[in-house]
């Protein structure tokens, strides 16, 4: 391990979380030495299995070891890790989140009856067990708030993005003055992105990328950063991992390929999904609105128009442009 402590050195963490990452991989290596399973050729699953069982004995280092082993992971180029721990993490907070933006837009007293006897599946367990969380929430917040004022608790998104590369984007859409444009040299510069992964054997998010992954985003007009029509950019994301649901023909699989959020995909697996309320979905518009949002200086108004939820295979969400940047 000395040369991942180097590694961790190198990316400037702090001398004391560095022993608490290498301790706690020295742990998840006699662990699965036990059953003959070297470090750095775990089954897949296996991690899971490792932070649930963490769950239960010592849910305060979960974090910590899924930290840990990220590192690791990117220091080996073990991708598969990292597309297993994104997996584990992926909007890990989201209903922690919603469950402070009731109080602070409601009150604690609604909040409480919204949450009464839920226990928020915590950071570690199968994110396949969160849709049932889902479900009784959102069915929750509709009939004690209505539809409308759960959408507008759920269109800022539940969760963050980095905003430094939005910020960039913004001084280039300052500089380009032409939406259009604008919306051209991104989707030049994802293309680009993914070419270089496809090359390299690198990830985009949680997928790796094939000459077929880039055709397809080259060959979809609205696919991210999307397409001006009118007044609205229509933008469809792109799936979580868009290898597997190339390779298959099951029309409900490729959905669950589709989709990002934990508190979501298993019921699609299960098919469940229709007993999910579908405006669960303008968290996901949220995560645009966050960009245009910095890059229109404004608040802008994002809403689903499709999503594996309602029962297409993909994402699709319109962008309303503010008056003063619509063409005439």
């Amino acid at each position: 391990m000395e040369s991942f402590e180097d590694y961790l050195v190198q990316k400037e963490v702090q001398e004391e979380q560095i022993q608490i990452f290498l301790k706690l991989l020295e742990e998840f290596k006699d662990y699965f030495e036990k059953e003959s399973i070297d470090i750095k050729s775990i089954p897949k699953g296996k991690i899971l299995e490792y932070t649930e069982g963490l769950v239960e004995t010592n849910q305060d280092n979960v974090l910590n070891f899924i930290r840990a082993l990220f590192n690791y992971a990117n220091f080996i180029k073990k991708y598969d890790y990292v597309i297993e721990l994104i997996d584990i993490v992926e909007a890990h907070n989201a209903m922690d989140n919603l469950y402070l933006r009731v109080a602070e837009k409601h009150g604690e007293n609604i909040r409480d009856k919204i949450f009464e006897s839920i226990v928020l599946p915590p950071l570690g367990v199968d994110p396949d067990k969160k849709p049932k969380t889902t479900q009784l929430v959102m069915k929750r917040l509709e009939e004690i708030l209505g539809e409308e004022k759960t959408v507008e608790l759920l269109a800022p998104c539940l969760h963050g993005r980095p905003i430094e590369p939005i910020q960039k984007d913004r001084e280039d859409f300052l500089k380009i003055g032409d939406i259009d444009e604008f919306l051209q040299t991104k989707k030049d510069e994802f293309v680009q992105r993914l070419e270089k992964h496809a090359e390299e054997g690198t990830l985009e998010y949680a997928q790796y990328v094939t000459e077929d992954v880039v055709n397809y985003v080259k060959n979809s007009s609205t696919m991210t950063p999307g397409i001006r029509e009118g007044d609205r950019i229509i933008v469809t994301k792109i799936p979580y991992q868009m290898g597997s649901f190339l390779n298959t023909d099951d029309e409900k699989m490729k959905r669950y390929y589709s989709c990002y959020c934990a508190w979501v995909r298993g019921a699609i697996k299960k098919g469940e999904e229709k007993n999910i309320s579908p405006n669960f979905c303008n968290c996901s518009a949220g995560f645009f609105k966050q960009y245009w949002d910095i890059i229109f200086d404004q608040p802008v108004k994002v809403e689903p128009i499709e999503t594996p939820l309602t029962g297409a295979l993909e994402c699709k969400f319109a962008v309303y442009i503010p008056e003063e940047f619509q063409k005439k």
